[in-house]
């Protein structure tokens, strides 16, 4: 696996003041740093790589500098101005035509990579802590400090959906999913939301299919892996965890036979209300399941009677989410209740915990865990923290591969070049 990882000194993680301003190149497996870049004007909040693993767009504070990885000139290739504050988010269009940044300004930006100039510009009303592109590479996917996620469609140059997985929690971290069937949120809380994204011809519905508390503090990363089998998490408890997204994952199968078995046996005994769910939790050590019925909550869908359910508000009751849209753009709206199923529309979850199933909590780091980027294959994790290491881990074993030490300040964001070819 050749692979080069890229990390941004910072002084802590509170401080808006004294950073240094260091990128450093490390060779992942023989941990040899090969490169450094003095990067000139501001801290550097977050990087991404562009697809022809040519460049990296290092974000800052105003600006975002374009860095050629193969060449030895400190110097940027390329400059994008326009922000008035920290920049959060970069994200490059699939053969690296255009990039998209968010910031704290309030505003999601779109930039032509070639000539660097302006070609979009989105208002959210809140600080903007990060944005994704769908892999349709016609919406974008931004998360704002006032707990808002909005879907752009580029065509159409609009807001086309607005979630709102808590009023007033700000959502710190968005990942959609390479296929494209699943966003993922996490918020200040540590809790994570993930909804169903489905194509209908032109449009997206987007269906809310799971929600667990991750972590008991700040979370600070959600990362959908290549292949789509786990969910990276980064908080401010000094963890990363990795959840199983996989129905094939052996956990989750024992479960769902256990699920399955009870479930009919349950069913013999009495008919039970029509509509009422059939869960089951195992014990401990896995010999025994008890079948618990229960009647599922309850997502109201409003739409405007044109296309699909998403270009109206989603509402999700029988807990504490609430997940809305975009002001209608009829008065006549239709309305319609549909059961919230973790099981049949979402991944496999853990009924003992609440939550997906936990493969591993990557415990080693002392300070919070600001971001992480995983392999190609999907089989790697890289993390970076403010106790001034970045770690490769091993997500089979849940081992340290590699330590990158010699960072003087804690580093907080992370780009992995990966030219391995997916397993």
């Amino acid at each position: 696996m050749s692979v080069i990882l890229c990390t941004a000194d910072r002084l802590s993680a509170l401080s808006l003041a004294g950073y240094d301003h260091i990128i450093r190149f490390w060779e992942a497996l023989s941990g040899i740093c090969s490169r450094t870049i003095q990067h000139p004007e501001s801290q550097v909040n977050r990087l991404c790589i562009t697809p022809n693993k040519r460049f990296v767009a290092a974000a800052g504070r105003h600006r975002v500098y374009l860095y050629d990885i193969r060449s030895t000139n400190p110097n940027p290739v390329m400059k994008f101005d326009g922000h008035t504050n920290n920049i959060t988010g970069v994200a490059f269009h699939c053969e690296g035509k255009w990039m998209v940044t968010s910031s704290e300004d309030c505003t999601v930006k779109v930039w032509d990579v070639r000539s660097g100039t302006l070609q979009r510009n989105y208002t959210h009303k809140a600080p903007v802590n990060d944005v994704v592109i769908h892999p349709n590479q016609g919406e974008l996917i931004s998360g704002d400090g006032s707990g808002f996620i909005r879907v752009w469609d580029l065509g159409e140059s609009r807001c086309t959906h607005q979630l709102i997985p808590e009023e007033d929690v700000s959502v710190a971290s968005v990942s959609v999913a390479s296929d494209g069937s699943l966003l993922c949120a996490g918020n200040n809380k540590g809790n994570v939301y993930l909804w169903r994204m489905l194509q209908n011809q032109d449009e997206t519905s987007i269906v809310p299919v799971a929600t667990f508390q991750a972590h008991k503090d700040y979370l600070t990363r959600v990362l959908l892996s290549p292949d789509v089998k786990h969910l990276a998490t980064c908080s401010a408890d000094h963890t990363a965890k990795v959840w199983s997204l996989d129905p094939e994952y052996g956990p989750a199968k024992m479960a769902a036979a256990a699920r399955e078995k009870a479930a009919k046996e349950a069913a013999q005994k009495t008919a039970g209300p029509a509509s009422a769910a059939t869960s089951v939790t195992a014990s401990p050590n896995g010999q025994k399941a008890e079948a618990i019925i229960k009647t599922p909550p309850k997502i109201r869908t409003e739409w405007n009677g044109k296309g699909s359910p998403a270009s109206g508000s989603v509402i999700a009751s029988g807990g504490s989410t609430e997940i809305s849209t975009t002001e209608l753009t009829q008065n006549d709206s239709f309305v319609s209740d549909q059961p919230f199923s973790s099981f049949l529309d979402g991944p496999p979850m853990d009924l003992t915990t609440n939550t997906l199933f936990l493969e591993t909590t990557l415990a080693s780091h002392q300070r919070w865990v600001w971001d992480c980027a995983f392999s190609a294959d999907s089989a790697y994790l890289v993390t970076v923290s403010s106790d001034h290491c970045a770690r490769l881990w091993e997500l089979s074993s849940g081992q340290i591969i590699r330590q990158y030490q010699g960072h003087h300040r804690g580093a907080v964001c992370v780009a992995l070049n990966d030219y391995s070819e997916p397993r």
